[in-house]
């Protein structure tokens, strides 16, 4: 098929947020189109008949190969977006989390075993989104980790 047709639905989506001293764990994703450098946590799909819980903690083990624990629910976005120029829908169930692993904490960056070309996730400072104008997806994210953590 040469190009993607998006649904004709909003997909469920499940990311967490592991909250680390003022930072959080995220992907850098650039978007060709809008010529944009944007930061979204890890996550992905709810698959049909899975809690969203359980797909935020299969999602962190399919991405970085680790066990998650105190998966909580935080807040509830939906997300109506164009990415390279394709319109998309989703609603997204956003979770806080802890690693089992602490030593993840400590690290600058982990390595991911799917998701974005760089091939790590970042801990960057909320404050990075709420004062220095970067860009987190999805909208809606910035102000509910506001509420949340801050």
């Amino acid at each position: 098929m040469s190009h993607h047709i998006p649904p004709k639905y909003p997909r469920a989506q499940a990311l967490c947020v592991f909250y680390n001293n003022g930072k959080i764990l995220v992907y850098e994703a650039a978007d060709s189109v809008k010529n944009e450098t944007f930061y979204r946590p890890l996550g992905g799909g709810i698959h049909f008949q899975e809690m969203g819980s359980n797909a935020a903690k299969r999602e962190i083990m399919e991405e970085l190969g680790e066990d998650t624990e105190d998966i909580s629910c935080i807040g509830m976005l939906e997300n109506i977006y164009m990415y390279e120029g394709e319109p998309g829908h989703e609603i997204v169930l956003v979770f806080d989390g802890k690693f089992n692993n602490k030593e993840l904490y400590k690290k600058e960056r982990i390595k991911t075993l799917e998701g974005p070309k760089s091939g790590y996730a970042i801990w960057k400072n909320l404050n990075d989104f709420v004062h220095k104008g970067h860009t987190l997806y999805p909208d809606g994210l910035k102000a509910l980790l506001q509420k949340h953590f801050i």
